[in-house]
């Protein structure tokens, strides 16, 4: 009978609702939220592949960067002095520069180069010491522990030992007497007289005086006057002529390190070069002229002039 049954509808579940939305097209709008998800993704993952990409290609850059920055070997030869060496093989700073990147195989004077001594050039070029000072940084940890004011009292002393040592040196290399007149070289002897005959030189005689220096000693210029020239001069080598207020030149004449340039004004005892044997030389040696004009064949006796000045010889 109908009044003692009712009709009851089927509960439908959460399971069935979900495949009931699926059947209704809740799948058409689901898949694509996946589709969209899945491109994200690839997106996402693309750009992390180019950093990758981008350091392989770093790679061979920085290689070829080492390789152009590596630095060059050269061999002395006769007749080499730093200085040519600097400017034949472009060196930036020029013989100071080599000098300081080559001190350790030089030695304590920079005019002994000999034959087959290897040279660096460029060997400290790409890594300065000024670029170490960020790795010694690391330490500030441990200086700030100690009091701030203690660095600066233990660096003041070597400033001021540096600034008394450059002032002495600089006051021993301009020695000379009251009239401002000096030798060329200080308490050397004369070897060769001036006027020497001789078939070793085409006048026939000796147009200098020839003092006795070991290669590196320092040549210094007689009296005040202004440098005429410097640089090389066939068999008399490296030369430095210069012209004082009198009127007349002196010559410095075999030198393996020139210190003045034309132009430069130089006062009496002031180091302009050191001695060597380049040019037609037997031997390391100082030739000296004094002349009545710049060139050769207008020499006058030196001992008689600088003896003339009050140097004693």
């Amino acid at each position: 009978m109908p009044a003692k049954g009712k009709h009851r509808r089927t509960k439908t579940g959460p399971i069935s609702r979900g495949v009931l939305a699926a059947g209704t097209g809740g799948a058409v709008l689901a898949l694509p939220l996946i589709g969209a998800t899945g491109a994200h993704a690839a997106e996402q993952a693309a750009p992390a592949a180019k950093p990758a990409a981008a350091a392989t290609q770093a790679a061979p850059a920085a290689s070829v960067a080492k390789k152009q920055s590596a630095p060059t070997t050269y061999s002395v030869v006769s007749g080499d002095y730093l200085s040519k060496i600097a400017a034949d093989q472009k060196v930036k700073g020029g013989w100071q520069k080599l000098y300081k990147d080559n001190r350790e195989v030089v030695g304590d004077n920079p005019s002994l180069i000999f034959p087959g001594m290897k040279l660096t050039l460029g060997a400290k070029a790409s890594a300065p010491a000024t670029k170490a000072a960020p790795s010694k940084a690391t330490p500030s940890k441990a200086e700030a522990a100690a009091p701030k004011a203690a660095a600066p009292k233990a660096a003041a002393p070597a400033e001021k030992t540096t600034e008394v040592t450059d002032t002495a040196a600089s006051a021993g290399t301009s020695e000379s007497n009251s009239s401002g007149y000096t030798t060329p070289v200080a308490d050397a002897n004369v070897t060769t007289q001036y006027r020497a005959a001789g078939s070793s030189w085409s006048s026939g005689y000796h147009t200098g005086s020839d003092f006795q220096a070991a290669s590196g000693t320092s040549v210094r210029s007689i009296g005040p006057g202004t440098v005429v020239s410097a640089g090389w001069s066939g068999a008399y080598g490296n030369e430095i002529v210069i012209q004082h207020s009198d009127g007349m030149y002196s010559q410095y004449a075999h030198l393996s390190s020139l210190e003045v340039s034309a132009g430069q004004t130089v006062t009496g005892g002031q180091e302009i070069g050191l001695s060597g044997s380049t040019g037609n030389s037997t031997g390391p040696h100082l030739h000296f002229e004094v002349r009545t004009g710049p060139s050769y064949g207008s020499d006058v006796d030196p001992i008689a002039y600088l003896r003339s000045h009050g140097v004693s010889v």
